[in-house]
């Protein structure tokens, strides 16, 4: 396993982490084996249904840092992904890229790398790398992680204050190779743009803690956003504002939207409670790009409940069954249902309400009273100790049902996904 690490090693060590800076050089390889079943439930038997089972090894590697003030280092990142099964038909989960003709590659792989500079505690990095921000954030969902390619700085202010900054203008997604795709959401794209951030994150002793951001799409959008956050004992509190604006030539259109979430959570011996509301104002979904890229409390595993002028509300259930003599053991429950979505006044023209050349009319994405709800359970485990420890297995169900109005798909998914790490230090 060694042997084989340290080719494909990968720093992928998520950018903006305050930790990122105080980081031991060192290796990881992640072996992870992901089958995801597919069904829409619509059309004839199988039209909708689709199947992949691949395999897939992540490598990361950290250096250290040259000495002095100064130091310099890099990180670097390897993939590989092999089709175990997913033929014509079946293709299209997002775990393969597929061929002109429709078909799941049977193997696909990838690398980057990222330079590193450090000063005291501050830490700038250029290059590939996963990111994790309010405003913007890549996704690790399938097989492959999210990855972005451009600057990012990571420095701290004082012990309770860090200071994120950040640049990112070419994009590799999670079933492909290259590093020029583009990050698309649910109108907007980073097709010919970028996307800028500025954000701090205040988390000061006691139970309180804060953040506010910034970000523009250029040409697309600016967005605000802002988090506060109460955790006293076993209660919660967890509180999300999005505000955004079309910026630039608009490229999506006019977009004028505010989005927000509030929940609140109880836990109780091993058992956790969680109750969440959110709201979408606008005529415009609360659009983002970046897989990650959305803190809204009800954005879950399918759907993420921003339709436009939405409301939906959320009960979690959470279960640690070490209490019950089974260590490592984890039971999720959850249900979200939304309503009261409009999109049928989104602007004109934009990409929330195109012009279709067939019909000869406008065609908006989402229609008059949309709704629908999500089902989510998900049990986990993970080795606690041993010669397997860390090893996991995460087996979850994903049911999805909505009217024409919402436009989303009635959908079931089962997905089955097996985890193993093997970390070393230089």
């Amino acid at each position: 396993m060694r042997r084989l690490a340290l080719p494909l090693a990968a720093a992928v060590s998520v950018a903006g982490s305050p930790a990122e800076a105080n980081e031991q050089p060192g290796w990881r390889l992640l072996g992870r084996n992901y089958f995801l079943h597919s069904d829409t439930r619509t059309g004839p038997a199988q039209a909708g249904y689709r199947q992949e089972w691949a395999q897939g090894l992540i490598a990361e590697l950290r250096s250290g840092f040259t000495p002095g003030p100064l130091g310099l280092g890099v990180d670097a990142q390897g993939f590989v992904g092999l089709k175990l099964d997913g033929g014509r038909g079946h293709a299209g989960t997002g775990l393969l890229p597929r061929d002109s003709a429709g078909r799941a590659e049977r193997e696909y792989a990838s690398a980057g790398a990222a330079l590193k500079l450090r000063y005291g505690e501050s830490l700038l990095k250029a290059g590939e790398m996963r990111v994790a921000t309010p405003v913007f954030a890549t996704a690790d969902k399938r097989l492959q992680p999210e990855y972005a390619n451009g600057l990012m700085l990571d420095s701290p202010l004082s012990p309770s204050l860090q200071l994120q900054a950040g640049r990112f203008t070419a994009f590799k997604n999670q079933a492909n190779s290259t590093g020029r795709d583009d990050f698309s959401g649910y109108g907007a794209s980073t097709r010919g743009s970028g996307i800028s951030l500025l954000g701090t994150r205040f988390s000061p002793p006691g139970p309180f803690s804060a953040a506010l951001y910034a970000a523009q799409l250029d040409d697309t959008w600016r967005q605000a956003y802002l988090n506060l956050k109460l955790q006293e004992g076993a209660l919660s509190l967890d509180a999300h504002l999005y505000r955004t604006r079309d910026q630039g030539t608009a490229s999506a259109g006019a977009i004028d939207t505010q989005a927000y979430s509030l929940a609140a959570g109880y836990r109780f011996s091993a058992q956790h409670l969680m109750l969440a509301y959110q709201r979408i104002e606008g005529d415009t979904p609360f659009d983002f790009v970046g897989g990650d890229s959305i803190y809204l409390a009800n954005a879950i595993k399918y759907a993420d409940f921003n339709g436009a002028n939405e409301r939906s509300w959320q009960l979690r259930y959470d279960l640690d069954m070490t209490s019950l003599g089974i260590s490592g053991l984890s039971l999720m429950a959850r249900y979200v249902s939304g309503r009261g979505i409009d999109g049928s006044q989104a602007p004109k023209g934009g990409a929330y309400n195109p012009y279709d050349g067939r019909s000869g009319r406008y065609v908006p994405q989402q229609g008059v009273d949309g709704r629908h709800w999500e089902r989510d359970v998900e049990l986990r485990y993970q080795v606690p100790s041993g010669s397997a420890k860390d090893l996991s297995i995460s087996l979850a169900h994903v049911a999805h049902r909505a009217n024409a109005a919402q436009a989303g798909d009635d959908i079931d998914r089962l997905y089955l996904v097996i985890e193993y790490p093997i970390d070393g230090a230089f």
